[in-house]
């Protein structure tokens, strides 16, 4: 006999998200929380659904709207130890000048991309007056995109997707086995690009520099990126020696 469980919440969901919906609502939100599993009973959670599932579109959507902001003036990208600052304390946290405490926008716009926030962390004015909302920090879509820049781990089966289930370092069939890598070491955007203008950095946190290769060929590459960052650090150590 089927459990009738999951209808029956299902119907007491979608009856709290019917009467808490706002007359305006993205269409593609609510055919989105329709078609899950698990109705979302309110519209913020319809919202946060939506971006879950598709982190790719949310990595997309988060790095255009940092274009749109742009770096605030007088703004570098700097590392140190995590601080009331808000600098990041290493290289796995991209750039984000606006989670910076003396660039930050403040209540109502978002600290990743810089944007107004709106209804239910939503990152346009479908409603039309103007008023971000209040008690926001972040978009949504921001939310997930940051996830995915800091634990890419977490989105390996969209990345492996993304890229037809191909390794590509090798060409071949990805295995189950297949690991989240960056193409540009990240070690490497620190030394060889750290000039790139804001927000063209993120885009080494986020997709463009994200691939999901073969367990050996990773371990391949790691290994040739630590010889050449050894070798990298030799070079100077011996030349002041000889000096």
């Amino acid at each position: 006999m089927t459990s009738t469980f999951r209808d029956e919440r299902n119907a007491r969901a979608l009856a709290r998200l019917r009467k808490a919906l706002p007359a305006i609502f993205p269409g593609a939100l609510l055919a989105h929380a329709r078609a899950r599993p698990f109705t979302p009973p309110t519209p913020r959670l319809a919202v946060d659904s939506y971006w879950r599932n598709h982190p790719i579109r949310a990595d997309r959507l988060a790095r255009a709207l940092a274009a749109k902001s742009g770096a605030p003036p007088g703004w570098t990208w700097q590392r140190g130890a995590r601080s009331a600052q808000g600098l990041p304390g290493g290289l796995r946290s991209p750039p984000a000048p606006y989670r910076e405490k003396p660039f930050a926008r403040g209540p109502g716009h978002c600290c990743v991309c810089g944007q107004p926030v709106y209804r239910f962390g939503w990152h346009v004015d479908a409603w039309g007056d103007g008023k971000p909302n209040r008690n926001a920090r972040w978009h949504g879509c921001c939310v997930v995109a940051w996830k995915l820049w800091t634990a890419p781990r977490t989105y390996l089966r969209p990345l492996r997707k993304l890229q037809g289930r191909l390794c590509p370092a090798t060409g071949k069939r990805l295995l189950k086995s297949g690991e989240v890598d960056h193409r540009m070491a990240l070690h490497r955007v620190w030394r060889e690009r750290r000039d790139t203008p804001w927000p063209a950095l993120l885009a080494f946190w986020g997709t463009p520099n994200l691939q999901v290769i073969n367990r050996d060929a990773h371990a391949s590459k790691t290994g040739l990126e630590a010889r050449v960052r050894a070798e990298t650090a030799r070079v100077p150590a011996l030349a002041s020696v000889a000096s």
